[in-house]
């Protein structure tokens, strides 16, 4: 077997005798063959569903020539027409508001979840507990949730929180449990022989050691769900910049408007980054290297 530099998964060469009696001597590991045969199946899959297209009534060259002309109209020609430029910030907040809230809550809640997940902070039949029911809450694409409380809790924000709150929950479990279980054993095992309680490990052993993680996860989060907040805007009636999105492109078709709203989202979207990663360098140095 060869180690790798730089930690990485040593490989592993195998050796068959064949019937004449020669022996093949092949070098690898089981993840790249499996990584070679999904990425070939996958490519096989992909060239043959181009056979599958119904082609019939497509005009090629007028197709291209329409995209190009939409796509010029969009992105250079953005303005807004249905809306003021006071109405379009109060929906941008909106659309915020809504990520935030459902990041903060999620992060609190699922920072004691994390807990109880963790093989190394608890039992063993709880932490396999909490991780099966995360991972089919997980399983279940966000949107989904979304639509899901929309239709139990009536169209509005609620459900747009409830949504997101859920599957930003199991997200934020797996992220922090596995965190946790990342601590050296040495120091909790330390810190059991000087006879602290559970707790005490927690807050002076745990938290410390993986707070730059759990910030950086939270962060990560709150970067889907405002991009969730966004498509959710009308489907589940929450309003927001979503919503005029979904005017402008479904009901008025102005594609100036639409231009000016993907525009204004991509905007929000780098000053969030920008404003995270300032946070992070000024008060959690450490949290910006990772």
């Amino acid at each position: 077997m060869e180690m790798l530099r730089g930690g990485a998964q040593p490989k592993q060469t195998y050796i068959k005798r064949t019937r004449t009696g020669r022996i093949n001597i092949k070098a690898g590991n089981k993840v790249e063959l499996v990584t070679k045969w999904t990425i070939a199946m996958l490519a096989v899959l992909t060239i043959m569903a181009f056979f599958f297209f119904d082609y019939t009534g497509l005009q090629l060259e007028r197709a291209i020539t329409e995209t190009a002309y939409n796509l010029k109209t969009m992105f250079l020609e953005p303005t807004l027409s249905h809306f003021s430029w006071g109405e379009a910030f109060h929906q941008i907040g909106i659309t915020v508001g809504l990520g935030v809230l459902a990041t903060v809550i999620g992060a609190i809640i699922a920072l004691f979840l994390a807990f109880l997940a963790a093989e190394n902070l608890s039992k063993p039949w709880i932490s396999k507990s909490v991780r099966v029911v995360v991972a089919f809450i997980r399983a279940v694409p966000t949107v989904l949730w979304v639509l899901i409380f929309a239709i139990a809790a009536g169209l509005g924000s609620e459900a747009a929180v409830l949504g997101m709150l859920f599957h930003s929950i199991a997200y934020l479990v797996k992220a922090f449990s596995e965190s946790f279980e990342e601590v050296d054993r040495g120091i909790l095992e330390a810190m059991r022989a000087t006879g602290s309680n559970w707790w005490h490990m927690v807050t002076h052993g745990v938290l410390p050691s993986t707070f730059t993680y759990l910030l950086s996860w939270t962060f990560l989060r709150f970067e889907i769900n405002f991009g969730v907040a966004v498509a959710m805007g009308a489907a589940a009636g929450a309003g927001g910049i979503g919503f005029e999105l979904f005017m402008a492109s479904g009901f008025y078709f102005d594609l100036r408007e639409v231009g000016f709203i993907t525009y204004a989202i991509l905007i929000i979207a780098i000053i969030l980054e920008i404003v995270s990663t300032q946070l992070k360098n000024r008060y959690f140095p450490a949290a910006a290297k990772n």
